[in-house]
């Protein structure tokens, strides 16, 4: 039944030129033991936690496969600016209603960290199904998801300390957060001499035997982080960081990506099987206030972001479009959240019932901006001057 699901799910965002991500989450709420429909198609669902988990280390370790210095470096002016405007309102914003919403304290700071960060797969997968890959200022679009990137995994080692609570001091999350910017300055580092290091031996290595090596990185480094006291997710980003720059990246992407792609698709649907419709409780008046801010907080730091950086109107509205979007790490730090022992019974209750409706209405709110973003541009500047042609170097792969 689940891959009956998840084979509809993909088939229905297609034809409705949608990301599958909200579809698999609705599938797996209609799925769930908490089913409107009454009865649920789903018995034991352990497989389907242990694959979901596989799809939250390999979406990150993808991720991590896309830094390199050398493109960091290439595009850092769009990362730095687009990045340091998109927090500067986004992350200021969510916090603000955190506060509004729930008081001082680390569920404010948790929201704010749901609110704030877009969602790379499916502003990725717009882009290309859009076909605005070209577009010279998707470039900055790509920059601010590279800067959200590096922010959710410094957010995640610090969030993850506070939500546990217990004997954990201010130093203690302050060193987290120091200790997750350390690991990803060494990994970047030591990532410009992976190739020569490890060239030789993984050069050798058969179809399976990569496959094999690279599910094995990516999940010993998961387990890894966990050891150090830094989430698994954190540890699979750096180990994508780690063989970024080796000579078989792309190899590695072309064979994991089914997998991915299947282990992703479960995670959306395992975590539509927690959310519990009949729980709302007090979630729709965080949604009548996160929502509207939400679209409103991207569109408008797109726009400056893109003005700042010398990118016409059009454009600049463009961008601004194209971050709307909430998604994977929206659901993990909200699975985060509703394991976290430190937060109000309250808050771990409602938070999966928050994010799923929150990326659901984001997601699709997100893509039909973008799809009618150029035509918004033309009414709302009709004598804006035409696009200037312009390259940063910033690049997405897969």
């Amino acid at each position: 039944m689940v891959l009956v699901a998840l084979t509809a799910g993909s088939l229905l965002a297609a034809r409705l030129k949608l990301s599958a991500i909200p579809v698999f989450i609705v599938a797996g709420v209609l799925l769930g033991p908490d089913t409107p429909l009454g009865w649920s198609p789903v018995g034991e669902t352990r497989g389907v936690e242990v694959i979901s988990e596989l799809g939250v280390i390999l979406l990150l370790f993808f991720l991590g496969l896309e830094f390199s210095l050398e493109r960091l470096q290439q595009a850092r002016r769009l990362v730095l600016v687009g990045g340091l405007i998109d927090v500067g309102i986004n992350g200021l914003l969510g916090g603000a209603l955190g506060v509004l919403l729930f008081g001082p304290g680390v569920e404010a700071l948790l929201f704010a960290g749901l609110f704030y960060i877009s969602s790379s797969g499916i502003v990725s997968q717009a882009l290309f199904d859009l076909q605005r890959l070209g577009d010279d200022e998707t470039d900055l679009t790509l920059g601010v998801l590279v800067f959200e990137d590096f922010a959710v995994a410094i957010f995640l080692a610090v969030a993850g300390a506070l939500a546990v609570g217990g004997d954990v001091s201010a130093l203690q999350v302050g060193g987290s957060g120091l200790l997750s910017i350390l690991f990803i300055a060494a990994f970047l580092v030591a990532s410009r001499y992976a190739g020569r290091v490890l060239g030789p031996v993984i050069s050798r290595l058969t179809r399976e035997q990569l496959f094999l090596f690279a599910v094995t990185v990516a999940v010993g480094a998961g387990v890894a982080a966990q050891e150090a006291r830094l989430s698994d997710a954190v540890g699979a980003l750096l180990a994508g960081v780690l063989l970024s720059g080796t000579e078989i990246r792309d190899q590695i992407e072309q064979q994991l990506m089914g997998l991915r792609d299947f282990a992703a698709a479960i995670f959306f649907l395992a975590f539509g099987l927690s959310v519990d419709l009949g729980g709302l409780g007090m979630v729709w008046v965080w949604l009548l206030v996160a929502v509207p801010a939400a679209i409103i907080g991207k569109t408008v730091a797109g726009f400056l972001a893109g003005r700042i950086t010398g990118f016409t109107a059009r454009q600049s509205l463009n961008v601004g479009a194209a971050l709307v979007a909430r998604g994977e790490f929206t659901i993990i730090l909200a699975q985060m959240a509703a394991a976290g022992t430190a937060l109000s019974p309250t808050f771990r209750d409602e938070v999966p019932v928050f994010a799923g409706i929150f990326v659901l209405s984001t997601a699709v709110a997100g893509v039909v901006l973008m799809r009618e973003s150029r035509r918004l541009g033309r009414v709302l500047f009709p004598g804006a001057s035409p696009a200037r042609r312009r390259r940063s170097g910033v690049q997405r792969h897969g």
